[in-house]
């Protein structure tokens, strides 16, 4: 009788949870900091013409579309301009101008759906007329090569700039790359990071070497973002991530970290079955005589792969992450930037696609955050920024 009842207490209680964390998601604003749409269009060979099936208004492919967004409460994911590392200034400029064109389309084309966002200003109406707003952030400052261009990605609709990517460029180093020609910001790129704050961009700091992370600390007016990062405590050996020292001086900037939800991102045990399930499949092919890409090897990796599948984290370890923050750097600190799109098929459970950020909110409510505090995290952390950022620009 005692466990029946136990039964008729909890199921209703785990119903109102979830119900709560539902509401909670379509009551504020909820921003993304990093979703890799336009580049995996791109790829797809996307056509700026009215017959390509590619819009994302009700899609079974990748992480995002709107009918998605709208059940999980997106309102306003960032639209990563990506800039592969390969690309030379001219190719990544032409590249970033084709992304951008194609951000405006999928607005113009679906004017009922989304629209385009330039300030928290912009997102609030867009949020209050029922759209998904889509700011844009340049992921990699590549394609800056003189300081003119950043007034010229501003005027496009570039909100954030991401200071370099997986390799050292012009401006930074990179947390990616063994070469630190610049051990941080080069002399050049002091300039790019004091003329984004002139022209009111926001300076992302996620891709960027720990030294390249404290130089821009150190010279930046406004607060800075790192628009799609998580935490080192998590990953010791994984210097993408921010460790505890950077979170404490990232509170002293006030600026916010927007916890990326990969797998490997979150949890340093997933990354370590992973280099060990790919070393032992490298044993195996070896031992036959094969590389991964000849054709006799194939039967071979899909018997591996059926008996050692992929491993993944959960949306309780993106949560921890968010507790962390906070305690090294204050509640004010703190935003979602997930990567959809952009890390593959490492998305953790719970976290699969955009429809299921009510899966944050409604743990964030069992470990005892207010409404207030989840608003925060939400969209109110980045806003402030952004206004910052705006703010500082308009008086210079």
């Amino acid at each position: 009788m005692k466990k029946l009842l136990v039964l008729i207490i909890l199921i209703p209680s785990l119903t109102f949870a979830q119900d709560k964390a539902t509401e909670l998601a379509h009551k504020f604003i909820i921003t993304d900091g990093h979703v890799d749409l336009p580049y995996r269009l791109k790829v797809k060979n996307f056509q700026l013409t009215k017959e390509f099936v590619g819009i994302p208004v009700s899609s079974k492919d990748g992480d995002f579309d709107f009918e998605r967004a709208k059940k999980g409460g997106l309102d306003a994911p960032f639209m990563s301009i990506y800039i592969p590392a390969r690309f030379s200034s001219e190719e990544g400029k032409l590249l970033a101008d084709s992304l951008i064109d194609m951000v405006n389309y999928i607005s113009d084309e679906n004017k009922e759906y989304f629209e385009v966002a330039k300030s928290p200003e912009d997102v609030r109406r867009i949020f209050k007329a029922g759209k998904v707003a889509l700011p844009m952030g340049m992921e990699n400052g590549a394609p800056i090569k003189e300081l003119s261009d950043v007034a010229y990605f501003k005027k496009r609709g570039i909100s954030y700039v991401t200071l370099t990517h997986s390799k050292a460029n012009q401006i930074c180093d990179s947390s990616y790359d063994p070469e630190r020609p610049w051990q941080g910001l080069s002399p050049y790129g002091e300039e790019v990071v004091l003329e984004m704050a002139k022209q009111g961009i926001m300076i992302d700091i996620s891709h960027v070497s720990d030294s390249t992370f404290y130089d821009t600390i150190e010279i930046s007016p406004v607060p800075v973002i790192a628009s799609h990062s998580s935490l080192r405590f998590f990953t010791p050996d994984f210097e993408r991530n921010m460790n505890d020292e950077m979170l404490v001086k990232l509170k002293e900037n006030g600026g916010v970290v927007m916890i990326n939800f990969g797998s490997t991102f979150i949890d340093g045990e997933i990354q370590k079955i992973k280099n060990e399930n790919g070393e032992l499949l490298g044993k195996i092919l070896e031992e036959k005589g094969l590389t991964r890409r000849d054709e006799a090897a194939k039967p071979i990796i899909q018997e591996f792969i059926k008996s050692h599948p992929t491993v993944f984290s959960d949306v309780e370890k993106v949560v921890d992450h968010i507790d962390r923050a906070v305690k090294f750097a204050g509640i004010d600190h703190v935003g979602l930037g997930s990567d959809f799109d952009g890390v593959g098929d490492s998305l953790p459970t719970g976290l699969k696609d955009v429809s299921d950020y009510p899966n944050i909110i409604k743990l964030l409510l069992e470990r005892g955050y207010s409404e207030s505090d989840i608003e925060k995290i939400c969209s109110g952390n980045l806003f402030r920024v952004w206004q910052s950022a705006l703010d500082y620009a308009a008086a210079q």
